[in-house]
């Protein structure tokens, strides 16, 4: 019987080496050539993030720990734990405050769909 590909794929995130990015450090899961789906992501979110936006990804954060801000267009929304955002392409923003949260980019992210005013 041949070989199949499976059709799963399992990362232990606590064992992904973390990579700086505008909101901290991150922790990407599924971030490989043949997967153009999704993405998951570790983030630790230690100072106030820099504001950027994606031309092509959404995102969908869910807040962790800590509490502070989501600057979303320029608006302040209270965040903490258990906190869900989805965030659509354009949408200029960024975290504020010491949060851990997890970040579901759609499609897979992309580190060239980062963009800065």
């Amino acid at each position: 019987m041949p070989q199949t590909e499976a059709k799963y794929m399992v990362t232990q995130l606590d064992a992904v080496d973390p990579v700086k990015c505008p909101c901290g450090w991150s922790r990407r899961a599924f971030a490989t050539p043949d997967n153009p789906v999704a993405t998951m992501h570790y983030v630790e979110i230690t100072a106030d993030a820099k504001v950027h936006y994606h031309k092509k990804l959404t995102e969908i954060y869910l807040i962790l720990e800590g509490e502070g801000f989501m600057e979303l267009d320029g608006e302040k929304v209270p965040v903490k734990p258990m906190t869900s955002i989805f965030i659509k392409p354009g949408c200029r923003h960024r975290a504020v405050g010491k949060l851990k949260i997890v970040n579901v980019p759609i499609p897979a992210f992309d580190p060239h769909d980062e963009w800065f005013d």
